[in-house]
């Protein structure tokens, strides 16, 4: 039977709700025989569950009838190895963004990749997932990846090692300074918390897991017992500074003046307590395991150096005085202190999976909350600073939103900056649909319902992360 790609193609347009690009109309003429594939149901969603070939990695695909022709790999966030829950495979941040994107006409999907620092096995099985998708369903006009936390750290190695599977990526809150940058800021914390409050009893490296939930405990009731007193608060300030650990904690709640440094600290000790910590004396029992070994350091560093350059340097010096101690004094302790060297196989592991060289083939747009205690915001600067010595600047936008949190966007942030995204491939240029004030008009235009704090996109501009790493 020969095809009428005209109809076909009208056809297409009228699902996807716009004019069809040049490459859409490539993918309509090389898919035409097979828009009624068992991958499309003609009234709604067709979600298909499995697992990929070989293996008990779960996935999903989720095709709306209406499909545009574009796949959007979702990779997810960190979680804990402890975590014993059946991991579903989602494809989407959550059920009102995955829900706008489906009716918008987008193809998703994602794999259960596992928990932990998952990096390695996150990159080969999301391209499984992919090849998957081929077979079963077709090849896609376009794919776009993204991904929030560790996920938007997968969604920007993607992109890096596999260009050509992907037309852009969108990483949201993502660890872009790249995993052995990340863990030697936190071993700095966690070597200054040793030191200056732990009495230099603590193991912060080679933890056994057996151990490691104790440890938590007892480094957590360690900080808590700082708090009662003016040195021990300045004391926890300081630490925070060598991890820019951000001075604001809650989505709701506004931001501290910048010299509120009381609230500032008290901040920054919710940071600690509630994630820092965990990670300091768990999560790192994963990440050494997969390494085979510490692939953390901090030979050769000058905390005083570190501190001068931490955007919370004010805030530590104020504490100080006011406590009555001497910074120098401790800043010397740390110094004597002890160093800990890091295992060369376990650092090529962890540089391995992941560093970020800044080489960029695609476009990208990165989105980061400004108070966010996890990954911190200066890893955009980080991430930024390897494509600018690339020279591929022009290929990378990075927009902020004003609020505090680990990845607290609302639906209309992420689903606005989808759109722009998407406008940078239909027109070839970013223009200037990154402007604060034009992303959040754009946003409110998504209604209250998926706006359920007001958009918050605003100029901002990182300070330098404090422990880069280039392999």
């Amino acid at each position: 039977m020969k095809l009428h790609i005209p109809l076909i193609l009208a056809l297409f347009s009228h699902l996807s709700g716009s004019i069809l690009t040049s490459t859409q109309v490539t993918y309509a003429e090389s898919r035409a025989v097979h828009i009624l594939s068992s991958c499309i149901h003609p009234n709604g969603t067709n979600t298909l569950h499995g697992t990929l070939a070989g293996t008990q990695i779960n996935y999903t695909i989720a095709m709306p009838s209406n499909w545009n022709g574009t796949l959007l790999l979702y990779s997810y966030k960190y979680m804990s190895p402890t975590d014993l829950s059946p991991n579903p495979a989602p494809v989407a941040s959550d059920s009102i963004t995955e829900g706008v994107l489906l009716q918008q006409g987008y193809a998703l999907a994602g794999s259960s990749y596992g928990s932990g620092w998952a990096v390695q096995e996150a990159l080969q099985d999301q391209i499984a997932l992919l090849d998957l998708f081929k077979n079963k369903c077709g090849p896609a006009a376009r794919t776009i990846a993204w991904g929030l936390s560790l996920g938007g750290m997968i969604t920007a190695g993607l992109a890096q090692l596999y260009p050509s599977r992907f037309a852009a990526a969108l990483p949201m809150c993502g660890v872009l300074a790249g995993s052995v940058g990340t863990w030697n800021q936190a071993l700095d914390q966690a070597f200054a918390f040793n030191v200056l409050l732990g009495e230099n009893k603590l193991p912060i490296v080679h933890i056994p897991l057996s151990n490691a939930q104790n440890l938590i405990t007892q480094a957590t009731s360690i900080l808590s017992s700082a708090q009662s007193s003016a040195q021990g608060k300045a004391r926890t300030a300081l630490i925070a500074a060598l991890g820019n650990i951000p001075g604001w904690y809650g989505p709701t709640l506004p931001e501290p003046s910048k010299q509120d440094f009381a609230t500032q600290e008290h901040n920054q000790f919710l940071w600690e307590s509630q994630y820092g910590l965990k990670l300091a004396f768990g999560a790192r029992v994963d990440i050494e395991f997969r390494a085979g070994g510490n692939p953390s350091w901090n030979t050769g560093i000058d905390y005083s150096k570190q501190l001068a350059q931490s955007a919370f340097f004010n805030e530590a010096v104020a504490l100080y005085k006011q406590a009555g101690l001497d910074l120098n004094q401790d800043l010397n302790t740390l110094a004597k202190a002890p160093r800990i060297k890091a295992d060369p196989r376990a650092v090529n592991y962890l540089s391995k999976y992941l560093t970020f060289n800044g080489d960029l083939s695609i476009p990208v747009l990165t989105m980061h909350t400004t108070g966010d205690g996890l990954a911190v915001n200066q890893g955009e600067q980080a991430y930024a600073s390897m494509a600018s010595s690339k020279g591929k600047s022009g290929l990378l936008r990075q927009v902020f939103v004003h609020r505090a949190d680990h990845c607290a966007f609302t639906p209309a942030e992420m689903l606005t900056a989808f759109r722009m995204l998407t406008n940078r491939l239909k027109t070839g240029t970013w223009g200037n649909s990154t402007n604060p004030a034009l992303m959040s008009k754009e946003a409110a235009t998504f209604g209250s319902a998926l706006n359920p704090q007001p958009p918050a996109f605003f100029n901002f501009k990182p300070t330098s992360f404090l422990r880069p790493f280039v392999s």
